[in-house]
């Protein structure tokens, strides 16, 4: 009897004011990766080393959301659907999915196709979740340090997106690039002061 498939699941982006958000799936291959952890708690330095580790090793995938359609659905369904389309992008179907958080898409996402379980701290406690967490953020941060070459006044490869201060200021003396998210209150209230 074949091992069950399990593939861990989490984000990266649902706080930011601009940019997409970002999932990631992964099914850990047969050799344990050492010391991964809550992508929010490790250095830059080891979450790219693990990052290279996690691709060489594992089965993965992303699903991103860019702001436009972040917009038209909220971000919540985005997020649900970032992760299914990562899910859906392993090419494989898990037998189960852990997701960190509350909630899974089963409810939420039309194309939710698999069992799931949500883990609240599912990102320091579960092995595939803690890859999946790693990935999404590395991947999304590559993403904001992408769009700030394109648009530098806002400083996204500093804030990747969050609403710091120097990023609220920027907003409100440039208005919103292409990849703000016109539905979060800040950047709505920007175009206004314009």
């Amino acid at each position: 009897m074949a091992p069950r498939l399990i593939a861990g699941v989490d984000e990266a982006g649902r706080g930011p004011l601009a940019g997409p958000v970002v999932a990631a799936a992964v099914v850990l291959g047969a050799r344990p990766i050492a010391r991964l952890g809550d992508s929010k708690k490790l250095s830059a330095k080891r979450r790219a080393a693990l990052e290279a580790e996690i691709k060489a090793e594992c089965r993965w995938a992303l699903g991103i959301v860019e702001a436009d359609e972040i917009d038209r659905i909220n971000i919540f369904a985005a997020t649900m659907l970032a992760m299914t389309r990562a899910v859906t992008a392993l090419g494989v179907d898990p037998d189960e999915v852990l997701i960190d958080g509350n909630q899974t898409p089963g409810r939420w996402a039309v194309d939710w196709r698999w069992p799931a379980r949500a883990i609240v701290g599912g990102d320091a406690s579960e092995p595939a979740i803690s890859a999946a967490s790693i990935l999404a953020k590395e991947a999304r941060d590559a993403l904001m340090r992408e769009a700030c070459a394109r648009w530098p006044a806002y400083g996204f490869s500093r804030h990747k997106g969050y609403g710091t201060a120097e990023h609220l200021a920027a907003l409100n003396r440039h208005g919103p690039s292409p990849i703000h998210r016109m539905s979060f209150a800040p950047c709505a209230q920007a175009t206004l002061k314009l």
